[in-house]
């Protein structure tokens, strides 16, 4: 996965099971990369290819639905300003 050409987005994650949540991310192939970005405020980020947006955006709905996953925005990737420098 390019990380530099995907979707980028942050979220946070309910604390007592973020386990589940990546767990179950990464049970599906080349969906998103999830990184741990504030430890102590449960903050993730999810580089996610444009191919696999829509079902990424799928499942993290039911995460919010179910109150594993909240404050979920797109923002732009951070990576890519790295991209540019190299």
């Amino acid at each position: 996965m390019n990380l530099l050409c995907s979707a980028y987005y942050q979220a946070h994650v309910q604390r007592e099971l973020c386990w589940f949540v990546t767990a179950t991310l990464r049970s599906y192939e080349h969906l998103a990369f999830d990184r741990t970005l504030d430890a102590d405020a449960s903050l993730f980020e999810f580089f996610v290819p444009f191919s696999t947006e829509k079902y990424f955006l799928e499942l993290m709905r039911y995460y919010q639905n179910e109150g594993l996953v909240s404050n979920l925005v797109k923002l732009d990737n951070r990576l890519a300003d790295l991209g540019q420098q190299v």
